[in-house]
């Protein structure tokens, strides 16, 4: 056993900077900042050389094989990479197989932080057929083996424990993603608005996100056609999972601007700062996940004092305080793990209504949106979360 008070972790992941385009890599590249000033640690990614991680390209040998596959290529360099480390710590199943093979291979604990869960994932199948399979295979193996779980959420720990009943609940920690409410705080300036095209001084209501089921984009696009046609509809959706997907979002975009002429589609990924400013300049964010394990996005529209509307589901209303910092949109979702709505003309209309209430009355929207950037500092700093991630890894070692 190595001392509890300094020792090395190995961070393993697929995004790292400057490569982030979710959730999940936002959290490694705070988590491994906070870490850095308590105990050792290396950062193992994959892609280009990076001149602060171990960066791992796909085998050559598999780059005309399923995705899934050519990821379980790179955990295998990855778990060959860790040697000498006293515990290795796995985020999503892109990196999972990696922590569990580390630990058999090198005899180290193996900690996971649960993003997401591919059971409650099933649409991946559109993207990576059989290589769905192995996917949720390779989440399985890892977390009935791994030595604690770390949940972002509540949420997202009954959801470990109800996919998986295998797991040992002692061994399901809760701790929350966090915020760097330094960084992500209210820019007053417009030059990234104007440069994209969105205008200033009117309701603007808008969307940051990657063009997949999850993340309930359709939906939106359907509520949109009830909102206030006085507001400006921004939505910066890129990424799309499969040509299915996107070709249904360029649909509903076209219709909406068939009807009103103040929607503005980014569809390439922007950089923090502009998504800053555009936040910062936003009547109200909107979070229309069918899935969120806890949504990080939400606390980064709530620490630009912007106001927010989202789904009542998984990990979201420990961070939107309803009533408070924003409104939370009820649904009632199928129980085969897909999320869908099991009414979604009714979940599409509360989600319109719900945002008309806050474009409407902006100084209601305002009183939230300051409402949320103190729940930020307050709750979810990116220290504390520092120090409660080195509580788990004491508990293991």
């Amino acid at each position: 056993m190595v001392g509890t008070d300094r020792f090395r972790v190995d961070l393993l992941t697929r995004e790292y900077p400057p490569a982030v385009y979710g959730g999940a890599g936002v959290h490694v590249e705070y988590l491994a900042a906070a870490l850095r000033a308590l105990t050792p640690v290396r950062v193992h990614c994959f892609g280009d050389p990076r001149p602060d991680a171990s960066a791992y390209a796909d085998i050559s040998e598999l780059k005309d094989a399923n995705p899934a596959l050519q990821v379980l290529g790179v955990d295998l360099a990855i778990a060959a990479g860790v040697a000498g480390t006293d515990l290795v710590h796995s985020h999503t199943w892109y990196a999972n197989l990696a922590g569990h093979l580390a630990k058999l291979l090198h005899g180290v604990p193996h900690v996971v932080t649960t993003h997401s869960l591919e059971p409650l994932r099933p649409w991946k199948a559109e993207q990576l057929g059989g290589g769905y399979a192995l996917s949720s295979w390779a989440e399985r193996t890892a977390l009935e083996a791994a030595d604690a779980v770390i949940a972002v959420s509540d949420g997202m720990r009954r959801d470990v424990l109800a996919a998986y009943p295998a797991v040992d609940p002692a061994r399901v920690r809760v701790v929350h993603n966090g915020i760097d409410t330094a960084q992500y705080a209210p820019d007053p300036a417009t030059g990234v608005l104007e440069r994209l095209g969105i205008a200033t001084g009117v309701p603007t209501l808008t969307f940051v996100g990657r063009i997949t089921r999850q993340k309930g984009l359709p939906y939106l696009l359907r509520a949109a056609r009830q909102v206030d046609p006085a507001a400006q509809l921004v939505f910066l959706a890129g990424a799309p999972d499969t040509p299915e997907i996107a070709a249904e979002v360029s649909a509903l975009v076209d219709e909406l601007r068939a009807t009103r002429d103040n929607v503005v589609w980014i569809p390439e990924m922007v950089t923090k700062p502009e998504v800053i400013q555009v936040l910062t300049h936003s009547t109200v964010f909107v979070c229309p996940s069918i899935y969120e394990p806890m949504g990080i996005v939400n606390l980064e529209a709530m620490a630009c004092e912007t106001a927010v509307v989202a789904t009542a589901t998984g990990g979201i209303p420990e961070v939107v305080d309803d009533g408070v910092t924003g409104l939370l949109v009820p649904i009632e979702q199928v129980t085969d793990g897909s999320g869908t709505p099991v009414d979604p003309d009714r979940f599409v209309a509360d989600l319109a209504a719900a945002i008309n209430s806050l474009i409407t009355d902006p100084d209601r929207a305002r009183r939230m949106g300051l409402a949320g950037r103190q729940r930020a500092v307050d709750h979810f700093s990116w220290p504390a979360i520092a120090e409660a991630t080195m509580e788990v890894y004491r508990s293991v070692l």
